[in-house]
């Protein structure tokens, strides 16, 4: 059901890939609260998802960027004003990615090279996004910028590997900018920290089936869906939430402050 939420606003989607992606939910979501939205992925992921059949849905723009390269960061946001007629209301970050997971490295024999890239695309693109933003005063007052995170930047899961660090890199920028854009224009920077959720990216990552087994055992409302946590972007965006920013904000059916449920003691027992 609609109500208008983000009537009027306009927004930038980074990463949406396929219907499996977050960032395609919310994409449909914002726009199905009165946003206008451009969409943006890397050059090889543009090639390889679905993405132009989300813009034809959403009726929406896709500009290349990757999120690793100023001059495509700053065509992105000056191309996107110039399609909108003024500044930016929201941004969505939700890039992320690990060549050492995919390589099948643990996090006791990581390769370097890849672990900077890691950081490159998961953590310090944020910092990248935002402070292109910043220079190029590309978002209104009160603007709402969101990152999507994972638990892991708190506590261990062994076979995330080097992604938890990244994670946690990328709430600290969140946190960071978010001081500064804050004072400067009252722009928010939050993360959302989303239940483990089957996306083509989450898919990737060695157990993550048994991840979202074990969480929804943990979760006293279980998992959150992609769909939900579209849901919790849009609300974000919007003007009821002006007052939040600097928070890493659980998304995750209650498992962030579950020690152990009974589902899981039982089962334990048995």
């Amino acid at each position: 059901m609609a109500h208008n939420l983000l009537k009027g606003k306009k927004g930038i989607i980074f990463g949406a890939l396929d219907e499996k992606s977050m960032a395609w939910s919310t994409a449909l979501r914002c726009v199905e609260e009165g946003a206008e939205v451009v969409l943006t992925n890397a050059p090889i992921a543009l090639r390889m998802g679905e993405i132009n059949k989300l813009a034809e849905q959403c009726n929406a723009p896709v500009i290349p960027a990757d999120v690793t390269n100023m001059d495509d960061l700053k065509n992105l946001f000056t191309k996107s004003m110039e399609h909108f007629g003024g500044k930016i209301d929201f941004v969505l970050h939700s890039v992320g990615m690990s060549i050492n997971m995919r390589k099948g490295r643990s996090y006791t024999d990581l390769d370097y090279d890849f672990s900077h890239k890691t950081f490159d695309i998961s953590a310090m693109s944020l910092h990248r996004v935002l402070q292109t933003a910043y220079q190029l005063d590309a978002l209104n007052e009160w603007a709402s910028v969101v990152a999507l995170t994972y638990i892991a930047a708190q506590r261990v899961f062994p076979d995330y590997s080097e992604m938890a660090d990244a994670k946690s890199m990328l709430e600290s920028v969140a946190r960071s900018f978010g001081y500064h854009y804050g004072f400067k224009k009252k722009v928010r920077v939050n993360t959302i920290s989303q239940s483990p959720t089957k996306t083509t990216a989450g898919g990737g990552v060695k157990g993550f089936d048994g991840f979202i087994g074990y969480a929804e055992k943990m979760s006293p409302l279980g998992n959150a869906t992609a769909q939900q946590c579209a849901d919790y972007c849009v609300s974000m965006f919007s003007d009821l939430t002006r007052m939040v920013t600097m928070q890493n904000l659980f998304h995750d059916g209650g498992f962030s402050f579950t020690g152990v449920s009974a589902e899981v003691i039982a089962q334990m027992e048995k």
